[in-house]
């Protein structure tokens, strides 16, 4: 490697690190959104599966909080910390697949800028591990390719099912490879070839403890993620809202050279046929599914997180390999130039603007919501009003809150979604002594009350009004009500939807 080589290798490797350092920071002061406080209770009931989706959110939530404690920094860590290895593996893809080390350093840079990855690895959900795997994928790809060696499939099976076990969206990886090898005539020798298949026996054993805790569980999980879209819920409203939220995601200038990327691989055939299919087929296989699924039901943007790899993979073949005009070569160079600096202060800034709400003048947006700004103040009201009243355990309507009030509440304090508890089966049940006592019911303050609760329990008394606030803008304002002598059974266990 030359001095040029060696130089753009060191200053890729110390930025990367830098932006882990970053999303490091921001993790340790931005509160936990309601899912991450989720996917935390799962981590404590280790299972082969869940109710959402399958565990691998919750071993690295698990892991990082092994190594800094039940806060947010230690829910987070492992997922952040992920992004190194993540980048190593589109940096040799992109080497591999289209050789030099621009390309390469050029595909781990833009990955990292993209919001998806620097707010997707920091806000921990399953898509985060899903992009951590999806690298690898292609990174072992790309090594059958590069080696020929049938031994490099165990690798392939072996990141196809930690994809599977991060999110089922990875079972789109199965089509993607068979495609890829149809289309290259060198390649389909391995459709003949026994490595091919022990591959698969390989994600398939990794994926195994989730197919038997649906199997004992009615295949609830299957059915509630494989049901989303239902062919007779044709609503095409939805397909409005995927370029301008990938936009977003990947981050403009990302998204125009990774655009101008795949029309590159497919019209100007830049790069070799097995690359080009590779990166093609990994791109388009997802993304044909997620347009089909717009027509029936909305598609969150983060979904598209394992596309993120072979996507800016095109980016990187843009503004690195492919000829273009001189208009078209100025666009590409002001995007590769101010790519990272834009996708860094997008990132800089929905940090602040979730933290304080200063870019909006303290009024609403996206993150009020979801990010849970004011509930450690929150919590310690709830708290008081709990300690005062006498309660045993606290009971929510939903799992965001109930996850909040485990997560933010005094460690050990008895909370409990009252209904859906199909969420909570891989976790103990609350003492039914605790249940027998007084009880706090919190929920977001409503003009006709609770009726339910009504019939349920012989007394029911307001006894708080709290507010969560973000500067000066109050959030929510919840009503807490004490819940005295209950009638039957306290928590709804009827079965859910996809059981029924």
């Amino acid at each position: 490697m030359g001095g040029a080589d060696a130089r753009i290798v060191r200053n890729t490797a110390l930025l990367i690190v830098a932006l882990v350092g970053l999303r490091l920071v921001a993790a340790a002061f931005t509160p936990i959104t309601f899912d991450e406080a989720y996917y935390w209770m799962w981590s404590k009931s280790l299972a082969g599966g869940y109710y959402d989706h399958p565990p691998m959110v919750a071993y690295v939530i698990r892991a990082g909080t092994m190594i800094a404690g039940d806060t947010e920094l230690g829910v987070r860590l492992v997922s952040i910390l992920l992004a190194l290895p993540m980048s190593y593996a589109v940096y040799r893809s992109a080497a591999i697949l289209f050789g030099g080390v621009r390309v390469a350093a050029t595909s781990a840079i833009l990955l990292n800028v993209t919001l998806l990855a620097s707010v997707g690895t920091l806000i921990v959900t399953p898509d985060a591990p899903l992009l951590v795997a999806s690298s690898f994928v292609l990174f072992f790809l790309a090594k059958v390719l590069e080696t020929g060696r049938g031994a490099w499939w165990l690798a392939v099976g072996a990141a196809v099912g930690a994809a599977l076990l991060s999110k089922y969206t990875a079972m789109f990886f199965g089509a993607a490879i068979l495609i890829w090898l149809a289309c290259v005539p060198k390649l389909r020798r391995w459709f003949l070839s026994p490595w091919l298949y022990l591959g698969g026996l390989v994600a398939l054993a990794l994926f195994s403890p989730v197919i038997l805790w649906n199997a004992d569980h009615q295949w609830v999980s299957f059915a509630k993620q494989l049901g989303r879209a239902k062919i007779e819920d044709f609503r095409p409203v939805f397909i409005a809202e995927l370029i301008p939220t990938q936009i977003a995601f990947a981050t403009p200038l990302v998204f125009i050279l990774g655009a101008m990327g795949l029309h590159a691989l497919t019209w100007q055939r830049a790069g070799a046929l097995p690359s080009r299919v590779l990166i093609e087929t990994m791109f388009w296989t997802i993304v044909a599914y997620f347009v089909w699924h717009s027509l029936h039901a909305r598609v969150e943007a983060n979904w598209f997180a394992p596309v993120y790899p072979p996507f800016v993979i095109a980016a990187a073949a843009a503004a690195n390999l492919a000829q273009w005009k001189p208009r078209q070569r100025r666009l590409v160079d002001v995007c590769l130039r101010w790519a990272a600096p834009v996708g860094i202060a997008m990132f800089a800034a929905l940090i602040v603007q979730a933290n304080t709400g200063w870019l909006s003048g303290y009024r609403r947006d996206a993150t009020v919501r979801s990010v849970g700004v004011g509930w450690r103040e929150l919590a310690a009201g709830i708290e008081a009003v709990r300690v005062r009243s006498g309660a045993t355990c606290v009971l929510a309507q939903d799992y965001g809150t109930t996850s909040w009030l485990a997560f933010y509440l005094p460690s050990g304090t008895c909370v409990a979604q009252q209904s859906q508890r199909i969420r909570w089966i891989n976790m103990a049940e609350p003492d039914p002594k605790l249940l027998a006592g007084k009880l706090l019911y919190v929920d977001e303050l409503r003009a006709d009350g609770h009726p339910a609760l009504n019939a349920l329990f012989a007394k029911v008394t307001q006894v708080a009004q709290l507010q969560r606030k973000r500067g000066p803008l109050v959030i929510e304002t919840y009503g807490i009500d004490l819940l005295e002598v209950a009638k039957g059974e306290v928590l709804d266990r009827s079965p859910p939807p996809e059981a029924r």
